[in-house]
């Protein structure tokens, strides 16, 4: 009897716990993705190198952000709302840096899951550890209020990036190669 509630207890446990990259993210992520974190340093280095040719003041903005130094997911939880915003490097233009909008992170029982609530780009998806000072985020892209599509839906839609934290209340997503305009995508958000 103690056997089979032990097993119960645990069963219990583990689906409570967030969904971790030696599992479940390894059964869901599409092989384009796979292709797309693969080539994560040289896609990001690339895009770095573009947006240095972008307005000196985003230059700026920008560099500031990346020199932050990366602290652990595991002591802090990222549910709430947060103020958002995303950061195009290279492809179409050097840099762009777009205004804040409104995102949202719940915890649903399977790990965080994240919400952009405004502006006409949006995102929802899931976060899945990857170590102790990154993850990995598999998000459906959206245009305004339309529905996103369930992630595997294909290239227009399917997101895929690291997340990485800087401090209690700061901390980004970094997609390379989407789909759309640049070579380098951050979002960044803040409490």
């Amino acid at each position: 009897m103690i056997p089979r509630l032990l097993l119960a207890a645990l069963c219990l446990i583990g689906f409570t716990l967030p969904a971790y990259a030696d599992g479940e993210v390894q059964k869901l992520i599409t092989a384009a993705d796979k292709a797309r974190l693969d080539k994560y340093g040289e896609t990001r280095k690339a895009a770095l190198e573009e947006a240095k040719a972008g307005d000196p003041a985003e230059v700026k903005q920008l560099d500031a952000l990346l020199a932050k130094p990366l602290v652990a997911f595991s002591d802090k939880d990222l549910t709430g709302n947060w103020k958002c915003r995303t950061i195009k490097a290279g492809g179409l233009s050097p840099l762009v840096i777009y205004g804040w909008f409104k995102c949202k992170v719940t915890e649903d029982g399977s790990g965080w899951r994240l919400q952009k609530i405004s502006g006409s780009q949006r995102t929802t998806g899931r976060f899945f550890d990857d170590g102790e000072k990154r993850a990995i985020y598999l998000g459906s892209f959206s245009v305004n209020d339309d529905k996103a599509k369930p992630y595997g839906s294909g290239a227009e839609s399917d997101q895929v990036g690291y997340a990485f934290r800087n401090s209690a209340t700061e901390w980004r997503i970094e997609f390379p190669a989407p789909y759309y305009e640049s070579k380098l995508d951050i979002m960044e958000f803040k409490r």
